[in-house]
């Protein structure tokens, strides 16, 4: 439990030492450790609570150095007419998404992370991806 709190204080000491630079050409660069692919939880807190917030409602310590705000992701059930969007969570974690806080196609995390993976483990992919996006619907607001 104090694994996920210490990396967050970091993140934000990080955030807070980096200031506000030009963030055009500036990129937030987290190092995080490898989770386990069965524990949705444990993969949101390392990869996406630092810019999403612990709570997901995108508050994380980094969020402040990240040219548009993130996403409040307990809102996407909501936001979607009361169905949370799976196929759409699910492709954003499989190959990114065009929002303009992320600076390109994938999400800063999540890109490099699955691709330091051993991602021909096909099995150990969508395990990943269908934990996370489990999780996510799991901190949905009702």
């Amino acid at each position: 439990m104090l694994k996920p709190l210490l990396i967050t204080a970091i993140v934000a000491a990080l955030a807070a030492g980096t200031g506000h630079a030009d963030q055009s050409s500036s990129k937030v660069i987290l190092q995080v450790g490898k989770t386990a692919p069965s524990n949705g939880k444990q993969m949101y807190v390392g990869y996406c609570a630092p810019c999403h917030g612990v709570d997901g409602r995108g508050k994380g310590p980094v969020a402040s150095a990240l040219r548009t705000p993130p996403t409040d992701l307990t809102i996407l059930r909501k936001s979607n007419h009361g169905k949370f969007p799976d196929t759409r969570v699910v492709t954003m974690l499989e190959f990114g998404a065009e929002i303009p806080s992320h600076g390109s196609i994938e999400m800063p995390i999540w890109g490099p992370i699955l691709g330091k993976m051993d991602m021909s483990n096909d099995q150990e992919r969508v395990l990943r991806i269908s934990n996370l996006s489990r999780y996510l619907d799991s901190i949905q607001t009702r």
